[in-house]
């Protein structure tokens, strides 16, 4: 089926959640499909980092849904809205609340500003009174904006089939890092998959299908499989041994959510409520979309080793630390202290014998399977010690082993500033008393060599906070000078390498 718009209507679509894993995906594809979108993000950094960010057919904004001035102002002179926010992010105590004001807020902005239509990606589940808080929210967002005067399309997914997704990420961990498992019953609940491929071409397709406008539809892949079948699939796909798993009724979803947490990359307030949804069945209750909008629905087989692939050759277009807003700017020097308080560094230079793009390139390529060039197991134990603590931990990776774009995760740290070749920050999303930075400014010598600068920044928060920074200043003593020495010895063996190749005469 074609997603080219009419021409003459000259379709404005606003995506609200641009620079989240679905948005990232879909802004792209309708750019490519002929449309004009503006895409919303609460980072309007996060969205100029975006390969696309200059197409000569979208418009960035700058918004929180949160805010319905931010919606009117983003919605003129739009004719469709795609609504693929939520509020299940680090730091929102109560998601649902925040979920049920960002949708009431569409549906008026979307009235007031002509809106024809609103295109919204939400979860599968029966309407029972066992449904998690998660699917329950997912619910009442769909009601709320199908109730509204602006015809809303609603599209009910369960598990999305992805590189880079949170389920995907979820069932890669648990198959790759435990051979044997003790599991929940969930283990047997049934559950649709669709690959998010599948997805997309839903959410495109649906702008040129009239039937669709104002309706409610399931999407599923084409098996319905249990957890457990899925967990097979994924090992079989990887190419690993068959797992072992021991399903035993005492684990409760809560239980479940201290596991996947501990086990998996994601932070406590994401597997929490993702682990509680796992105990209801999310299978397609009809099968409505598929006539109107045919297309080839892959296996989950074929949607694991499609992600999986993309994993491994690190075409990840999108993952699902993408969302949320950018760290807190952090002072340069020569600022006042921070909030009338004390910036604790640790400062560290060293000139290397080499151009300032090699030693880019290898500062750039910190953390996740490179680690970070100095006491790789201190790193991990302190990564440890965060997830047992409810923060994000080292498992998070990075979603490019070669390029950082703004608001990347790196273990756990995120991109603040990245200005190739000359200075890259990143913010500290670890449970800490304060708040830490670590920076590297990169300086090209007139002789050819590059003067690197490393420092590590900390914020302390009241004594406990000072506490923390003097009592690991021994362990910072030589991390940190080991750091910038493993970084100089890399980049020498790189450059040498690639001066001894050199054919004669270039």
């Amino acid at each position: 089926m074609s997603n080219q718009p009419d021409q003459e209507r000259k379709i404005r679509i606003l995506v609200t959640g641009a620079t989240g894993y679905i948005g990232g995906r879909l802004v792209p594809r309708l750019l490519k499909a002929g449309y004009h979108v503006k895409a919303m993000s609460r980072s309007y950094q996060k969205l100029k980092a975006r390969l696309w960010h200059n197409h000569p057919h979208v418009e960035l904004v700058a918004g929180n849904v949160l805010h319905r001035s931010d919606v009117e102002n983003a919605l003129k002179g739009c004719d469709v809205v795609y609504y693929l926010v939520h509020s299940m992010v680090a730091g929102q105590k109560d998601f649902e609340a925040a979920d049920r004001l960002s949708a009431q807020n569409v549906v008026v902005a979307a009235e007031n500003s002509g809106v024809q239509r609103i295109i919204y990606l939400g979860g599968l589940g029966f309407e029972d009174p066992t449904l998690s808080q998660h699917l329950r929210s997912r619910h009442e967002v769909a009601d709320i904006l199908q109730q509204g005067p602006v015809p809303a399309t609603v599209f009910n997914a369960a598990m999305i089939i992805g590189s880079g997704s949170a389920s995907f990420e979820i069932l890669r961990y648990l198959v790759e890092r435990l051979p044997v498992m003790i599991t929940p019953k969930w283990v047997h609940t049934p559950v649709q998959p669709i690959a998010v491929a599948n997805v997309l071409e839903y959410l495109i397709a649906c702008l040129n299908v009239e039937q669709t406008k104002g309706k409610r539809f399931d999407i599923g892949g084409e098996d319905i499989l249990t957890y457990l079948d899925l967990m097979k699939i994924y090992a079989q796909a990887a190419g690993l041994p068959p797992r072992k798993v021991f399903p035993v009724p005492v684990l409760t979803p809560q239980l479940s959510s201290y596991w996947i947490h501990l086990v998996t990359p994601l932070p406590a307030y994401i597997a929490r409520p993702l682990a509680e949804g796992l105990k209801n069945p999310v299978i397609c209750k009809n099968n409505e979309i598929i006539p109107l909008i045919p297309q080839h629905l892959l296996s989950c087989t074929e949607a694991i080793s499609r992600a999986l692939e993309r994993t491994f050759e690190h075409h990840v277009e999108t993952h699902w630390t993408d969302s949320g807003t950018l760290p807190i700017e952090w002072p340069q020097p020569g600022d006042p202290d921070w909030a009338g308080g004390t910036v604790l560094e640790d400062n560290r230079q060293l000139r290397i014998e080499a151009p300032v793009q090699w030693v880019w390139d290898a500062v750039v390529k910190i953390g996740g399977d490179t680690g970070w060039y100095y006491g790789n197991w201190l790193w991990q134990i302190r990564g440890m010690i965060d997830k047992l603590v409810g923060g994000v931990g080292l498992r998070r990776g990075r979603r490019d082993p070669e390029k950082l774009m703004l608001g990347d995760a790196v273990d756990f740290w995120r991109v603040s500033v990245v200005k190739p070749p000359e200075h890259l920050t990143l913010i500290a999303e670890m449970k800490l008393p304060g708040k830490a930075a670590l920076e590297f400014h990169l300086q090209s010598l007139k002789d050819g060599t590059t003067l690197l600068n490393q420092r590590a920044r900390f914020f302390p928060k009241g004594v406990l906070g000072l506490l923390y920074w003097y009592s690991t200043a021994p362990l910072h003593s030589f991390v940190f000078p080991g750091m910038i020495r493993g970084i100089a010895h890399f980049v020498l063996q790189q450059y040498q390498r690639s001066v001894r190749q050199e054919p004669i005469g270039t």
